[in-house]
């Protein structure tokens, strides 16, 4: 992304944020690898979006990385702007060498832990995202995870969409993410402490207690991000790009001169409203719990997003082990929920 990109969509933010009176503004580095930046200008640009938004709106910034790229000069960096981080690993070594590889085709697990030792010793806040490794022994996943110190973690659902799905449900069962997530939370639930959050869980555990979902894969809430490619073309939820070559894209751009006249008409259509959920969804008693699950997994290239979530039996299997171990019936999520609403 050049500089005059990224000044036009901290322009757009700016306006923004004055038209609707937004006062928080999240705005996070991803890719690709955004460590492929120079430290010095990931810095510079933090300072000037910092600069734009002073008196308007509190900006976080948070960083997506493999992790194979920090360096001390990095940490210094993300510490100075107060960055989360995010960073992804699949396990241990073995396991996460499968499919994170660098461009000679070597693992990097190795350079992965070394950027999480440098967050670590730098205190920078960081996450651990860690895709469902399916058919991989889930417990010693999330110990290894422990044994390297990670206080927040949270497993990913693969993306598959009910075009891809058929040969993963053939090859590991029915309720492959259920049956891997299921002993992480009740090792959570009985041997954790409360320093340790695995997030997805978390959310689930909220929802179930009456809480709006905190992440947007459960709830079938409106999109709420929006997504600047490095030309400065707009797009809607990236991960769409599963579902279908340009699904995710808009017509606009941050650089386009009549931006403010046509964004607000083009946020309210298609992606960025809430999907409405298929009948089989309508029918189930997790509806308003689950929100059909995450809106990627529920396409089809005949039905569009009109089906339930490819990992429907994993999350109801889930739903039910949870209430299980919270004593919280779907009529008491319902009463509940109706009282936190009332309290807004």
């Amino acid at each position: 992304m050049s500089d005059a990109i990224f000044e036009a969509t901290i322009e757009r933010i700016r306006l923004y944020c004055l038209r609707f009176g937004q006062k928080y503004v999240q705005i996070v580095f991803h890719g690709g690898e955004p460590c492929l930046l120079r430290p010095e200008k990931f810095s510079r640009w933090c300072s000037r979006a910092r600069e734009a938004l002073r008196a308007i709106a509190e900006v976080h910034y948070g960083v997506q990385t493999n992790g194979t790229l920090l360096n001390v000069a990095w940490a210094k960096v993300l510490k100075e702007h107060n960055v989360t981080v995010g960073i992804s690993l699949d396990g241990p070594k073995h396991i996460h060498d499968l499919s994170r590889v660098d461009h000679h085709n070597e693992g990097s697990y190795d350079q992965a832990e070394k950027g999480l030792r440098i967050l670590q010793a730098a205190d920078i806040p960081h996450q651990v995202l860690s895709v469902v490794q399916l058919g991989q022994d889930p417990l010693a996943i999330h110990r290894h995870f422990l044994s390297l110190g990670c206080k927040s973690i949270i497993y990913l659902l693969p993306d598959f969409t009910h075009d891809t799905i058929e040969n993963i449900k053939q090859q590991f069962g029915p309720t492959p993410c259920a049956d891997f997530l299921i002993p992480i939370f009740d090792h959570w639930w009985f041997q954790s402490d409360m320093e340790v959050r695995v997030t997805d869980l978390w959310n689930l555990c909220r929802i179930i207690l009456g809480g709006n979902s905190r992440i947007e894969t459960y709830g079938n809430g409106r999109l709420a991000n929006v997504f600047i490619e490095t030309d400065g073309a707009v797009e809607a939820l990236d991960v769409l790009r599963v579902c279908e070559e340009g699904l995710s894209k808009t017509s606009l751009s941050v650089q386009d001169e009549d931006f403010e006249s046509r964004f607000v008409s083009e946020i309210n259509k298609g992606l960025f409203t809430t999907q409405p959920l298929c009948n089989a969804c309508l029918a189930c008693e997790e509806s308003e719990s689950c929100g059909g699950g995450y809106l990627p997994h529920r396409y089809s290239a005949t039905q569009g997003f009109n089906n339930p979530s490819v990992w429907c039996a994993d999350i109801l299997k889930l739903f039910a082990h949870l209430r299980e171990r919270l004593g919280v019936t779907t009529n008491e999520t319902s009463l509940m929920r109706r009282e936190y609403q009332s309290a807004l």
